[in-house]
Order: C-alpha cells, then structure tokens, then sequence
C-alpha cells in the first residue's frame, strides 16, 4: 500500500514538472514572437519617421509635395494646386483631410503651424463658428505655401464651410462662405406602384424628396391611407452640384399629383418675409392641421365606436385612429397649440393632450417617451416633435393611438376639414401669377429647364 502511494506521488511530481518545462518553453515563444513584432514596428516606424522628414525637408526646400500629418492612404491626399483660393499665393500646395474621431482643430493644425499661430487661429474663429462644433467625419482642406500654410478650408454642412485665410504672420481672418454649387433645374415624374419612397426611388432619386413632396402636399392628401397603385406626379426641383457629383436637393419649386383620380398642384414662392407653398389661386397649401401625426406609416386600426378590443375580448369604443410603427418614430403635433398634459394614464401609457385654437383637442398614446421640453403648459408649433412610438399601457405592440375632440365630443380625425393658412397678398399676386405661369412651362416643357435664372454657379 505505502509502495503504491509512494509510485503515485512520483508520477505526480514528474507530471507537475512536465507542465511546468511545458509553460516556461510557451512562455519562451510567446517572448520572442512579442520581441520580433516590436523590432519589425520598430523598424516600420523609423521608416516611416524618416520619409515624415524627408517631405517636411521637401515642403522646406519646395521641391516637392508637403507632409501629410496623420497620413492616411484612403482619406488624405496631397496635390499641387494650379487654381489658387487665396487669390496672392503662388502654387500652394493641397492637402485634403478627413476629421477622426478625437480630432480638435488645434490637434490638425499644429502639424502646420506653431502653437501661437494656432492659438490666434482658434480665437478669430469663435465669434464666427466655434471650433469645438467640428465633427467626425467632416473633410477639410489645408493650402500651404513656401512660407507654410495660407488657408484652410472645413465644411460644416452641405450649404457652408469655414475658412480661415493667412492675412500676414500671425494673423488670420475667419469667415463663413455660402459653399458654391452649380445649379440645375430638374422634372422628375413618377408612378405610384407601392409607396412613396419607391415611387422616388424608381424615378431615380433620392428619399429626402420625397419627403419633401410629402410635405407639400400633407395637408392635401393623407400619404399613409389615400394612396392608390396608379397614382402620378410630376415634380419641379433645383439640384445641387459640385464638380459635377449631385450633392442636394434645393427648393421644390412645383409639383401636380393626381391621387385617386383627383389633381393637386403645388407653387412655390416667398414674398420676402415668409415662403410656402400655394395653389395656382394663390390659397395656402398650409392648414390648421396635419392630415396624420406621422409620415408614411400605416394605419393599423381606423375610427370604430364599435370595435372588439384587442385585449380585453370585449365590444369598446376606439375614437381613435392607430398608426403601426417602429418604436422610436417621431410623433409630431398636428397642429399649434399648449401642452395640457403630459404623463402616464393606466391604459394609455405615456401620452400627451394638446389644446389648439377654435377648441380643438389632440391625444397621442402608448408612446415610448417624450421629446425634450414636452410638459404642462408649454407652447408646441405644428410638426414640432412631441415624442416618439411606443407600446406603453395597454397595447399589443408598437403604435400610436391618435384622437382629436371637438368641443369636448371626440370625432373622427380623417373626417376634419381644417381651415387654410393666409393666402398670396394682393400686392404680390402678379408677381405670384407670373412665377407660377414659369413653373408650368418647365413642368409641361414647354420653356427649357436651361433658362431658369438660377442655373450654374
């Protein structure tokens, strides 16, 4: 017995011994796998730091292109510019760049230029557009001379960019430009075979115009219930251009739709203090109401004083109108108005109530949560987010429980006929009435689209 126990512990000492040369020769290899990376990036690095010297002694000696700092092959070029932005410079050099994460305007511009010029950078620029708003993702452009950087160029949106030219040593101006574009009239038309989305997007263009179609007509036709395969329109729209690639849509200068057999038309013009949309009688296309609370949903349980109750089983009244939709969508008010409240309600879950002029009343329910500012009291204009889909209370999935009350008595919310915005003053209507007999000839191409006034740059 002693014998066996004594064979067993040796065993086991010599299996503990295995492991153990096991473990230091893994180690060993590990070692110098980890010594063999770090000599490799090690040797890269000081490749790289020595071809990072040698262009900044090229951009020294101007004989060649300029260092590139934080150099990325996918995002950052360098070229030699033959059209000079600053107007004095000769030949500046070009380096475009693309804003990372963690980037600051002073982290870019510190390759260029001594922290003092960077310092007198960073305060011309506040009072013209704050440097801390530069964002990830946004391209900048950095022209440098002989004598180091002339100007530099960041675009905040798809309208505007800041630029900051060197007016003399330590010394900067900081502007923000109306980016240039080339602008070209455009007709798009279109069938309606399933949505309005698709509709565009067969046509060849993008969703943002469709939306604003549906906003032109949103007040006119309820673009979730009306609807019909067969449907038509005919748009008139400004497009954005530079260096020949489309980069926005710009005014929806007209459009026709014909929904269910009947036509629509839409102008639009602006007097100088406001703009909108207007029929060729010159009356509003805006009214008191939105036709739906949302844009392009569907509606998944209509008006029924009548209905079975999804949960309970039951004959309950629904004066309501629910819009299926994924949670998180964007609710919008109907109308302007005052918050009357805004809150939790057994069966409603969050909801909000909206008094609006001539005693009109909206509730929205089920919602997930509400938008920034939405409480008792306060003042919402229409289409002013509220909140947003949820399936709070008692519900049976995502969607927004829609009503309206007129007087204290609920009525059916598809069934409102609300009044009209102001229409086109009568000193403006001949220039209204001109403008719309244009916007006709290019829908009905009768003018060509190359004589509107505003095309090219």
């Amino acid at each position: 017995m002693k014998k066996n126990l004594y064979f067993k512990a040796v065993r086991t000492r010599k299996a503990a011994a295995r492991r153990q040369v096991l473990l230091v020769a893994l180690l060993l290899v590990i070692g110098l796998i980890v010594v063999f990376a770090a000599r490799s990036c090690s040797e890269e690095r000081s490749q790289e730091e020595l071809i990072e010297l040698g262009n900044k002694a090229a951009l020294t000696n101007s004989s060649t292109t300029p260092d590139t700092p934080g150099s990325d092959a996918q995002s950052d070029t360098t070229t030699e510019n033959t059209n000079n932005p600053a107007g004095t410079l000769e030949s500046p050099y070009v380096f475009e760049g693309v804003i990372s994460s963690g980037d600051t305007m002073s982290t870019i511009l510190q390759d260029w230029l001594p922290m003092n010029e960077v310092h007198a950078i960073i305060n011309e620029c506040r009072d013209v557009y704050s440097p801390a708003k530069i964002r990830a993702g946004n391209p900048y452009t950095i022209y440098s001379s002989e004598e180091g950087m002339c100007r530099f160029e960041y675009v905040i949106d798809d309208t505007c960019r800041l630029v900051i030219n060197r007016e003399a040593e330590n010394c900067y101006q900081a502007i923000v430009e109306v980016t240039p574009y080339e602008k070209q009239l455009a007709v798009v038309d279109g069938i309606i075979d399933s949505n309005l989305f698709l509709a565009i997007a067969d046509a060849g263009e993008g969703p943002s115009l469709a939306i604003a179609l549906g906003e032109m007509f949103g007040y006119e036709i309820n673009f979730i219930r009306d609807l019909r395969v067969g449907d038509t329109f005919s748009i008139l729209v400004e497009k954005r251009y530079q260096n020949g690639e489309f980069k926005s849509y710009g005014p929806l200068l007209a459009a026709y739709f014909v929904n269910q057999g009947k036509s629509y038309e839409g102008f639009y013009f602006s007097d100088g203090a406001g703009a909108g949309y207007f029929t060729s009688k010159g009356e509003s296309l805006k009214r008191a109401f939105l036709k739906a609370p949302l844009s392009f949903t569907r509606i998944s349980s209509g008006y029924n004083l009548k209905r079975v109750h999804p949960i309970f089983k039951e004959v309950r009244p629904h004066p309501a109108i629910d819009y299926a939709a994924p949670t998180g969508t964007p609710i919008k008010a109907i109308g302007r108005g005052t918050v009357n409240f805004a809150g939790w309600g057994k069966g409603a879950g969050k909801y909000v109530v909206i008094k609006h002029p001539n005693n009109y009343e909206s509730t929205y329910m089920h919602m997930s949560g509400f938008a920034s500012g939405i409480k008792k009291g306060a003042s919402v204009r229409q289409g002013q987010i509220i909140g947003y889909v949820g399936s709070t209370g008692y519900s049976t999935g995502p969607h927004l429980d829609f009503r309206m009350k007129h007087n204290g008595k609920y009525i059916n919310p598809s069934s409102v006929t609300s009044p009209r915005d102001e229409p086109i003053k009568s000193g403006k209507r001949h220039e209204f009435d001109e403008r719309v007999r244009l916007y006709r000839a290019w829908l009905n191409g009768d003018e060509p689209l190359t004589s509107y006034p505003e095309a090219g740059y």
